[in-house]
């Protein structure tokens, strides 16, 4: 029986000729990533089981991110004890406040993955990385430790779901809608430790940023990973931002699949997720009459340069609606930079919205836009569990940068339509 290509990853890192599904392994990693949240749990551990060096400097990343800057005492504790570690052990990719970005944006950017690697992180959305071709997934902090000492992790092989792509979105139609659209027809257990991996013509009509927006929410569909077949586009990626050797892995044809679902990209619709899972998904005909407190355009999902420019393009020369608050967060520096150089930067603040430097924030419920009692968020993050960006009686609703933006013209979910 032939191979997935998350698997042929895996038998390679392993050293085996090949892998199944459910077989446990014990991979070569090729980075260990940590934030400020995650690190210093995995750093208390690695210094209990006696190690005093990392397996090597050059294949960790640290990315304070979360609470940066920091918004109070304990985060910078938190940060202080990540940064004494980078320092102690000469890590070389270290990145903080005015050079950091959100990690899961930064990391590709900085060409610290390609095709072919092995990624473990300390973060549920390590599984961005699949839209280079790697096998990336978020584990717990024990687990990072072990990883930065050993440069090894146990895995079990996956079981893979097929996603076969066709055709190209409509105009305002992007890869949230997708992921939203996808995760509304499986549901959030719908790939339970399985590799969701994405092929077919429609691959290469889909932008890298938006591969790394469905890579980043497999694990909302309860994946272990997300992975995108490489094509010319991925290749052209990975040579303009990384120096690193990448290696591209095909599936077999005999390959085993769970289960394949043909997708045709020109008939995605609008989606949005309502309260309080990614999977209860809606199109426009089901939205309702949904007024909203607030709009977030960033996160690890939607912060990109390009989601920036779509969301610029619909609110261009108009006003947020009086009373909505809209905070917009560039994923990176280089992102904000390049924002500011566009005059995306410009648009946005001359329609009322609020920017912020890169942090992963309000995402989480953390700071720099927490909702209160009752409020609604449209939010191009990607969770919206009870109370997971405030108040446990708030309401967040996951959108595409197309459809927040909209939304925070009309005061309300809209589809871009509506105000174009």
């Amino acid at each position: 029986m032939g191979m997935t290509m998350t698997q042929k990853i895996l038998a390679e890192a392993a050293g085996l000729e090949s892998v199944k599904a459910g077989q446990l392994i014990m991979a070569k990693l090729d980075l260990v990533l940590g934030n400020d949240i995650t690190s210093p749990v995995a750093i208390n551990e690695f210094e209990k089981i006696g190690c005093k060096n990392v397996f090597d400097k050059t294949k960790i990343a640290l990315v304070p991110d979360h609470f940066t800057p920091n918004k109070d005492i304990k985060s910078a504790q938190q940060a202080k004890q990540v940064r004494s570690f980078a320092n102690e052990q000469d890590i070389l990719n270290y990145f903080e406040v005015g050079e950091v970005g959100i990690e899961h944006a930064l990391l590709p950017e900085k060409g610290l993955v390609v095709a072919g690697d092995v990624v473990i992180g300390a973060d549920s959305h390590t599984c961005t990385y699949g839209a280079l071709g790697a096998f990336s997934t978020g584990v717990g902090s024990t687990d990072m430790a072990a990883g930065m000492a050993t440069g090894q992790a146990w895995f079990k092989v996956p079981e893979a779901i097929r996603f076969n792509l066709t055709g190209s979105f409509k105009k305002y139609v992007s890869g949230k809608d997708l992921i939203l659209h996808i995760i509304g027809m499986i549901g959030v257990d719908g790939a339970l430790y399985k590799s969701m991996e994405f092929v077919g013509d429609g691959v290469s009509a889909m932008s890298m940023d938006d591969r790394f927006t469905v890579a980043n929410m497999a694990i909302e569909a309860g994946a272990k990973n997300g992975i995108f077949a490489v094509d010319d586009k991925t290749i052209e990626y990975m040579k303009e931002h990384s120096t690193k050797e990448y290696k591209i892995y095909t599936a077999d044809e005999d390959a085993e699949y769970v289960k394949t679902i043909d997708i045709d990209l020109s008939q995605v619709p609008h989606t949005v997720a309502f309260p309080h899972l990614p999977e209860n998904a809606r199109t426009p005909e089901n939205w309702g009459d949904v007024k909203i407190d607030q709009v977030v355009i960033g996160s690890c999902t939607n912060g990109r340069l390009s989601d920036l420019r779509k969301a610029a393009d619909i609110i261009k020369g108009k006003k947020v609606k009086k009373g909505v608050r809209v905070i917009v967060i560039p994923a990176t520096q280089k992102i904000y930079l390049d924002a500011l150089k566009e005059g995306i930067l410009t648009t946005f603040v001359e329609a009322g919205c609020a920017v912020s430097t890169p942090t992963c924030g309000p995402c989480l419920g953390g700071y720099m836009g927490i909702l209160a009692e009752g409020e609604r968020c449209v939010a191009t993050t990607n969770r919206n569990f009870l109370g997971r960006m405030g108040h446990v009686e708030s309401e967040v609703y996951l959108a595409s940068p197309e459809v927040a933006a909209a939304s925070a013209l009309m005061g309300k979910i809209a589809s871009p339509e509506e105000v174009m």
